[in-house]
């Protein structure tokens, strides 16, 4: 039997089917690697920046107490100090819509939630809220806004004031 013209490229045809959905699902397992691989760098970068943070609050004592009196007094800070501090927010900020867009792992937003949580009833995270919310993201600032309405345990020790300060 001796194959036409026509059947070749109906052959040709099939075996181009065939390769076409074979590229396509190793295109689909390159994108899901390469997805892993932002999400992992996501979540490595967003845990370099907090311990760079603590890092610096941790060796510098003026950092340590502008933290430490800005948490905790409801009192003004000067214009410099809040704008020191409001860049902790922003990396909080950073890491929720991260997380909302399920760049990080949920459980690294969690773990950062929880420290929201431990402070949300001090003076200074009120002071705050009440001058800054509106100079962050919307869903943000709603769910933040949330998270302050949650009955939770008191703020962490660390960040009450005792009666002798």
């Amino acid at each position: 039997m001796r194959l036409k013209l026509s059947d070749f490229a109906s052959i040709a045809e099939i075996i181009g089917a065939f390769a076409v959905v074979v590229s396509l699902l190793y295109v689909g397992v390159q994108v899901s690697d390469s997805a892993s691989a932002v999400r992992s760098a996501s979540a490595n970068d967003a845990n370099v920046a907090l311990q760079n943070w603590y890092l610096q609050v941790g060796s510098s004592q003026q950092t340590s107490e502008l933290f430490y009196k800005a948490l905790t007094s409801e009192e003004a800070l000067s214009n410099e100090e809040e704008f020191q501090f409001h860049g902790v927010f922003l990396g909080f900020q950073n890491s929720y819509l991260l997380a909302e867009e399920g760049t990080i792992d949920a459980k690294l937003h969690a773990s950062l939630t929880k420290a929201i949580l431990g402070v949300k009833d001090t003076g200074g995270m009120r002071r705050y809220w009440r001058q800054r919310r509106s100079y962050l993201h919307s869903d943000f600032a709603e769910y933040v806004d949330e998270l302050l309405l949650l009955e939770t345990n008191p703020s962490m020790d660390i960040y009450r004031r005792s009666d002798a300060e």
